[in-house]
């Protein structure tokens, strides 16, 4: 990854808890709790995944910057949605959290160096795993749960209005 790609990257990371609170903002209330289908996620339980992950990734950038050999650990993102109840989580403080995290990773992001940039360690489920695996990843996350978020909207107003 160039130094320029790494600067898009870091923005569009930046620049990911505004995309989400938009999208929630524009969720009617009664479509918050709203499941698509079977098996997939309402507006809710998407916005507390992202603070999930969001504390998941905050962690695991740090490991593979300050640990020797890090192992970083895969989850079952379907089984902790189900198991801690999403629905029954506060949506300010998840969002609150997305924010949070993001902003107090950025700083961080900004100033790794060449050396950095280029440690490693293993991921549980993906094998190797680096700075710039993780940024690419996280740069695009709540990219894709805006999209998400946007898909059910426009679902849940077919199915309303089909009502």
């Amino acid at each position: 990854m160039t130094p320029a790609e790494r600067l898009d990257c870091i923005r569009r990371y930046a620049e990911g808890p505004a995309l989400i609170s938009t999208a929630m903002a524009a969720t009617p209330a009664e479509a918050l709790q709203w499941r698509p289908g079977p098996g997939k996620w309402s507006v809710h339980e998407v916005i507390v995944h992202c603070a999930d992950s969001e504390v998941n990734s905050h962690g695991r950038i740090r490991y593979v910057l300050g640990e020797r050999h890090p192992t970083i650990v895969g989850y079952d993102e379907a089984r902790w949605a189900q198991t801690m109840d999403y629905h029954s989580h506060p949506l300010d403080l998840a969002m609150a959290t997305v924010v949070a995290v993001r902003a107090n990773t950025v700083p961080l992001l900004h100033r790794l160096t060449e050396a950095q940039w280029a440690r490693t360690g293993t991921h549980t489920e993906a094998g190797a795993y680096g700075a710039e695996i993780w940024l690419r990843a996280y740069a695009e996350h709540l990219e894709i749960h805006d999209r998400q978020i946007r898909r059910n909207i426009a679902a849940w107003k077919l199915s309303s209005s089909a009502s």
